[in-house]
């Protein structure tokens, strides 16, 4: 099969003709037919999140964000089969753990994530681990390229506004860093009947947000707080960071009204390494909560993709661009700058 391959940190990856991977007794093979390239990538393609314990061993297929049709099962598979049209949760759970028998699949790690710790979809064939538990059977109405701008960015977005959030209509909701994520969040928690505040430095993609339902926009500067709490009088019922740096972290804290909740989708790069400050007299004092949320737990997945079929969300208008994996490189480098506005799918091998 043809792949790009990560051999070297900042390098460019490789691209190779590879051994097609088999499936172990647990396991599913599936045919790729469209892949994400998420930020996530980059951060492991700049050597980040070694302070996670979450380095890579190279060489290695990335992509996590992948849609597409199962080739072959492995002989003790009973959820799927050879023809299924799926895509599968990046955070690869073992089934039968006190967190996936709770529903909360999406904290078990016992396979790591796929396309760090497994070879994932920037190749043409992928093997998921423990294909009952970790695939998402698809709905006619959601084709591979769908799939693969849910693969992340949507499901993340989903699970930390609707289970950890709790997004109620009405309410204001503050959305920090307008990349895919942000853009996931903005057209989710509208869809939700939030009021929407999409907060960026970029003025290209605040009105990429204004299109996806937002209510108003915020362009980031020294008083990025205050002007949220103006634009939502009084400050934010919840705000989102969807890029995970102290510079977004601490306004939009900052900009929640008493009783708030922070909730917190993006990790740290190097400067920060995982370890920000946060005014913790004033969350005492307010009231407010902090919120983590990671992945999805396949449970939630029925509600994600009913919204999807239904167009109630519609990510396809958040996909800029779909590539060769040849040209997986020149979108990674434009990560680096934040040059890529909405989402960047592979579809071509």
């Amino acid at each position: 099969m043809k792949a790009a391959v990560l051999t070297q940190y900042r390098s460019d990856l490789e691209i190779r003709h590879l051994p097609d991977p088999e499936p172990g007794p647990t396991d599913a093979v599936v045919e790729v037919e469209a892949c994400g390239v998420c930020r996530s990538d980059w951060h492991f393609w700049q050597e980040d999140w070694t302070w996670l314990q979450l380095g890579l061993e190279l060489p290695r297929v990335p992509g996590h964000e992948f849609g597409g049709t199962v080739l072959e099962v492995g002989s003790e598979v009973q959820g799927v089969k050879p023809g299924d049209k799926v895509s599968a949760t990046f955070h690869l759970a073992c089934g039968d753990c006190d967190y996936c028998n709770s529903g909360r699949g999406n904290l078990c790690y016992a396979y790591g994530f796929i396309g760090f710790h497994h070879d994932g979809g920037y190749g043409q064939r992928v093997r998921v681990p423990m294909a009952d538990f970790n695939l998402v059977k698809l709905p006619e109405e959601v084709n591979a390229p769908t799939a693969a701008a849910l693969g992340c960015r949507y499901m993340t977005a989903y699970h930390g506004l609707v289970d950890q959030a709790a997004i109620q209509p009405g309410e204001w909701v503050a959305v920090y860093g307008i990349g895919g994520l942000g853009m996931a969040a903005v057209q989710i928690a509208s869809a939700l009947g939030a009021q929407v505040v999409a907060v960026s430095r970029t003025r290209e993609k605040l009105e990429g947000a204004l299109a996806e339902g937002a209510h108003s926009t915020v362009q980031a500067n020294g008083n990025t707080a205050e002007a949220v709490k103006e634009a939502t009088g009084g400050g934010a019922h919840v705000t989102v960071d969807c890029l995970g740096t102290s510079a977004t972290l601490l306004p939009a804290v900052l900009s929640l009204r008493k009783g708030g909740r922070h909730l917190h989708l993006g990790l740290t790069g190097k400067e920060d390494q995982g370890m920000v400050s946060l005014p913790v007299d004033a969350m005492v004092l307010q009231e407010l909560r902090f919120l983590g949320s990671v992945g999805c737990p396949k449970t939630s997945y029925p509600g994600l993709l009913s919204m999807v079929a239904d167009e109630t969300l519609k990510p396809n208008r958040l996909v800029e661009r779909t590539a060769a994996v040849e040209e997986v490189n020149d979108i990674l480098s434009s990560m680096s700058d934040f040059g890529t506005v909405g989402m960047h799918v592979i579809t071509e091998w």
